[in-house]
Parts: C-alpha cells; sequence; structure tokens
C-alpha cells in the first residue's frame, strides 16, 4: 500500500508541475523544460516595415530558384476596409467566395485569401459570432498566398489582380461548385488563379495557370504558403496546453511538427524535397494545409517573416517556358475542423493532426469507439459516458486485484498503526514487522500498483481522445451543457466531481502516516479546482469514471469484508 501510495503521489506531483509549466507558457514565461514561449508580435503593430516592404535575405527559404517574397501587405501602411470586411487590411478589392459551411475573403491584391469565417462553428470568446481561422487586421495575421519566383518581378502575392467576377459577393448555390479566377501579369509571365470551393466542403481547389508572354525562356516556381503570427487562439485554457504552430508530412520522413520558436532560432526544417507530403498550421481542433499536386517534387520551407510572424509552405520547380508555352498546376488548401475521416481522404498523414503523440496506437481505437457509440446514441456526452463504462469494465479483473488489495491493506490499517506505535523512529525494526505482517495476514502490498500502472496509459489516452477532438466543440449534452468543449458555466460538473473524489478517498485506507493522509485528503480539493477549468467533456468523463469506480470499489470492499468474517467466524 505504501508503494500505491508513493506512485499515487508521484502522479499528483508530475500533473502540478505540467499545470503549472502550461501556465508559464501561457503567460509568456520560459518553460521549465527549457523550450522558449512562442515568440508574439505585440497587437496592432505591423508585421512588416512599412519602410522597407520587400523580403530580406533572412526571408529567403532555401530553395534551388530566387526567394518567396515576404508578407506584409496587410500592415502598417495597408488601408482598412471599410463595411462588411471585419477590419481587413488590404490594398486591394475584396471579394467573398462562400458555400453553406465556409467563407472566404479573397484581395485581388496578390490573390491572397486574407479571412476565412466557419459558418458552423461559433467563436470560443464570444459566441454570437462565427470563429475565424484565416484573418488580417487588428493585430491578427494568418494568411494563405502563393505566387512565382524565379526570375525578376514575376507574380507574387504582392503583384494587383484583376477578378473575373463584377461582384464582392459570390455565394455556391447548394449542391454546386462556385468558382473566382484573377489574372495579373508581371516580369514577362502572366498568371492566372482559379479558386473553387465545392458544396458544403473545406476544401478550395486552387488552379494555377503560367504563360510566358516574354520573347525569353522562363523557368519558375509556384510557392504555397501561409504565413501565421504566433498568439495562441481565442479560447485557450491556462490549464492545459494544445499544440499551436506549422506541421510538414511526408512519406518519408512521417509527421513533423515545427514549433514556432524552433524558426525563431533559425533550426532548419527536417524536411526538404520530396514527390509527396503537405505542409499546414495545426491549432485546437483546426487546420490550415496546402496539398500540392500529387507526384510532383516540392521543396517546403519555414521561414521566419518579421518579430512574431512565421512562414511554412511548399515551393514546386516548373519546367522551363519557352515563349508561348504555358503550364498548369493543381493544388488544394484545406481550411477548416480537424475531420479526421475527410483528411485521411485529403492527403496521407493529413490526419495526424489530430496529435494524440505516442499514445496514438491506443487513443485511435478509442476514437473509433466512441465514434462507434456515437453513432448508437445521437450524442457526444452520453457517448462518452458509455464510453467510459465500457473502458472500466474492460478493465474491471485488473481494477479487482487493486480494491482486494486495498480492502485486505485496510483490514490490517490497525495492526500497521499498532506497530508505528510500537517501533517510533527505528526504521528498521518497524520493517522488519511490517514485513512479518504482511507475511501473516497475506497481504501483499505491490498487488493493488500493477493494475494502476497498466490503466494509466489508456486513460491518458482517452484524456487527449476528448481534448483533442473536434467533434466536442459546440457538442450539447443535457440542460446547461451546451458545448463539450468549454467548462460547465455552472460548475455542477466539478462539484460533483470533487465529492466522488472526496468519497472515494474515504473508502480507501487511511495511510498511517499522517503528512500522506493529509495529502490523500486535500487531492480531491486541488483537483476540483482544476476541474472548474476544464472542458465539460473531460469533467464528464472523470465524473463518470469516479462513480463507477465508487461502485467497483464499495462492491468489492464489501465481498472481501464478508470473506473474512465467513473466515473467522
Amino acid at each position: 500500500m505504501q508503494t500505491q501510495r508513493t506512485i499515487l503521489l508521484i502522479i499528483f506531483s508530475m500533473s502540478l508541475l505540467l499545470l503549472w509549466d502550461a501556465w508559464q507558457k501561457q503567460n509568456g514565461h520560459a518553460s521549465l523544460f527549457g523550450v522558449a514561449p512562442p515568440v508574439a508580435q505585440a497587437p496592432g503593430k505591423s508585421t512588416v516595415s512599412p519602410k522597407n516592404p520587400t523580403a530580406s535575405n533572412s526571408d529567403v527559404p532555401q530553395a534551388a530558384t530566387n526567394s518567396v517574397p515576404a508578407t506584409g501587405d496587410g500592415a502598417g501602411s495597408a488601408a482598412t476596409i471599410a463595411a462588411g470586411t471585419n477590419g481587413i487590411a488590404a490594398k486591394g478589392r475584396l471579394i467573398v467566395l462562400k458555400n453553406e459551411v465556409l467563407a472566404l475573403t479573397i484581395d485581388t491584391l496578390g490573390g491572397s485569401i486574407v479571412q476565412s469565417e466557419l459558418l458552423r462553428y461559433r467563436d470560443a470568446d464570444d459566441r454570437k459570432v462565427q470563429a475565424v481561422l484565416l484573418t488580417s487586421g487588428a493585430g491578427k495575421t494568418y494568411l494563405a498566398q502563393t505566387g512565382l519566383i524565379g526570375a525578376p518581378e514575376l507574380p507574387t502575392h504582392r503583384t494587383p489582380f484583376e477578378a473575373s467576377s463584377a461582384s464582392d459577393f459570390v455565394e455556391a448555390v447548394p449542391g454546386k461548385p462556385v468558382e473566382l479566377s484573377m489574372t495579373a501579369s508581371s516580369g514577362g509571365v502572366k498568371l492566372s488563379k482559379r479558386y473553387t470551393l465545392a458544396s458544403g466542403s473545406y476544401q478550395v481547389a486552387v488552379h494555377h495557370e503560367i504563360l510566358n508572354e516574354s520573347s525569353q525562356q522562363v523557368r519558375p516556381s509556384l510557392y504555397l504558403q501561409l504565413t501565421r503570427d504566433s498568439h495562441k487562439p481565442p479560447g485557450e485554457s491556462q490549464f492545459y496546453s494544445t499544440y499551436t504552430g506549422p506541421a510538414v508530412y511526408t512519406e518519408e520522413a512521417k509527421f513533423q511538427k515545427v514549433d514556432f520558436a524552433d524558426i525563431e532560432k533559425g533550426k532548419a526544417i527536417p524536411i526538404k524535397k520530396s514527390e509527396d507530403g503537405w505542409a499546414g498550421i495545426i491549432q485546437h481542433y483546426f487546420v490550415v494545409a496546402w496539398v500540392p499536386a500529387a507526384n510532383t517534387t516540392r521543396e517546403f520551407f519555414t521561414r521566419k517573416v518579421d518579430n512574431g510572424l512565421y512562414s511554412v509552405g511548399a515551393i514546386q520547380p516548373l519546367s522551363a517556358l519557352e515563349p508561348g508555352d504555358r503550364r498548369t498546376t493543381e493544388s488544394v488548401l484545406y481550411v477548416g475542423p480537424q475531420d479526421q475521416h475527410v483528411l485521411e481522404k485529403l492527403s496521407p498523414g493529413l490526419d495526424l493532426v489530430v496529435d494524440y503523440g505516442w499514445l496514438t496506437v491506443i487513443a485511435k481505437p478509442l476514437y473509433w469507439l466512441l465514434e462507434t457509440l456515437h453513432g448508437v446514441v445521437g450524442n457526444w456526452g452520453w457517448a462518452i459516458v458509455l464510453l467510459t463504462i465500457v473502458v472500466k469494465l474492460a478493465f474491471f479483473p485488473l481494477q479487482a486485484a487493486s480494491y482486494r488489495s486495498m480492502a485486505k491493506m485496510k483490514q490490517v490499517t490497525p495492526k500497521m498503526t499498532a506497530l508505528r506505535d510500537r517501533f517510533g523512529d527505528d526504521r528498521v525494526k518497524l520493517n522488519q514487522a511490517m514485513m512479518e505482517l504482511y507475511k501473516t495476514e497475506k497481504v501483499n502490498p505491490m498487488a493493488g500498483c500493477l493494475p494502476i500502472v497498466v490503466q494509466i496509459p489508456v486513460f491518458i489516452s482517452l484524456y487527449w481522445v476528448l481534448l483533442a477532438s473536434v467533434e466536442m466543440r459546440d457538442a450539447p449534452w443535457i440542460g446547461w451543457i451546451q458545448d463539450l468543449a468549454t467548462p460547465d458555466p455552472y460548475y455542477v460538473l466539478p462539484i460533483i466531481m470533487a465529492a466522488t473524489m472526496f468519497l472515494q478517498t474515504r473508502l480507501n485506507p487511511t495511510p498511517p502516516d499522517p503528512v500522506q493522509a493529509k495529502v490523500m485528503m486535500f487531492m480531491p480539493l486541488i483537483f476540483s479546482v482544476m476541474f472548474f477549468f476544464f472542458p465539460a467533456g473531460l469533467v464528464l468523463y472523470w465524473l463518470v469514471n469516479n462513480i463507477f469506480s465508487i461502485a467497483q470499489q464499495w462492491f468489492i470492499t464489501y465481498q472481501t469484508e464478508q470473506a473474512a468474517l465467513k473466515k473467522t467466524r
């Protein structure tokens, strides 16, 4: 029992340490583990100096061609477009491309996507408005940009484009795609972009056509990039941390995350040239990713653009264009939720943005089971309840062994206390007497430890499944719980959970050591305070787990006590 308590204390201490570390990083302080916090730009500051809007050498990705230009059109000297643009900074005309789930704002200056609204998701801070991913202005920068490099004055994301649509609002007819085309000519090369948004989809098909209008051969490369500041997204908790930053995938190197802090330090991206893969930026529940055309050479890059501003993307070399030649290439930009099924079909490895870490091998089956249960009951809250019960039943034999050990230890606790009083500070004699007591009573203090250790990875995996699944966002359960991804607004679940933790502590044998006894009594209080700020779905999982554990423990303890009474008769 002493060993079991030690393990629990270690787990508890590590949990507090990790939570404190997350708190430190959330507030911009250095991590306890030596990782610098993301460098954030000051709100409202220009992302690129208006005096020098062109790229410097530090902005150039290490490619075989010339540099990718830095971002900066939407900051500093840019004018703020008025009504209906939510303060988007731009110099060109803004055109909205919309279907049932996604509204994209495209700037004719560069043909860049400067805002994306997710029409079926609400903002984490202001529930009256839609969630926004890509954005520009008001101290925030998150843009999707494309252009050409390889020769001077080629069309880039700073070049003015002419749009095919005379309207500033182009909406899809249900069941049919909506398109927007725009063209620009510069340096003897004409670049045409066509954005196609299918009905009900978060995937944007981006068609590029390059025409050599000059009298000389050109060898351009197409770049696809995302440029973002290092700010955390809205609604991030100070009590747990999720990853926000670039990620790149290839079949050879697999899934790689590249922290903003690593880019700040100039660390090289672990993936360079490849014939497959994608580049994107991840945040809690959502992802924006460029998926270049299949079976084409691409060179991935990350770079620092300015203070607190970073880019990730891919460069696609194109074959030489003689005068009058043209080339076309297709890419896909995904802007939306981390829907594992959709992402898996779009590109290999894209579903890995739902990152369960080293516990993925356990978490994936748990997510499948959660989704299956949801298909039966039609409610994510009740699916969490059923999933917790199913997992607890699966571990019932191990849990029963642990509780039987605890019940036996509870019976010999008075004798252990008497031995402590008898031998006082003589640790050698006390340990000898304890071992003799265990042998006489046929009690193994280690018997309850193994079941706990075996279950820890499973329950940590379940924790990450509930934390990372976008299905929890805006998902109601019952009554006052209308969003399983946000804290209980009335703290009902955390209070009930605290009560169950106190009850569970009372069912356990009281530690002979007074200090350990006090720590075990304070644990429910400390955990309940933490859970006041956790998503309701996670609290629901822990609450059901506690209630079921109490029922199991009471039943097994009762059986053990009855068996002991029969032996004494």
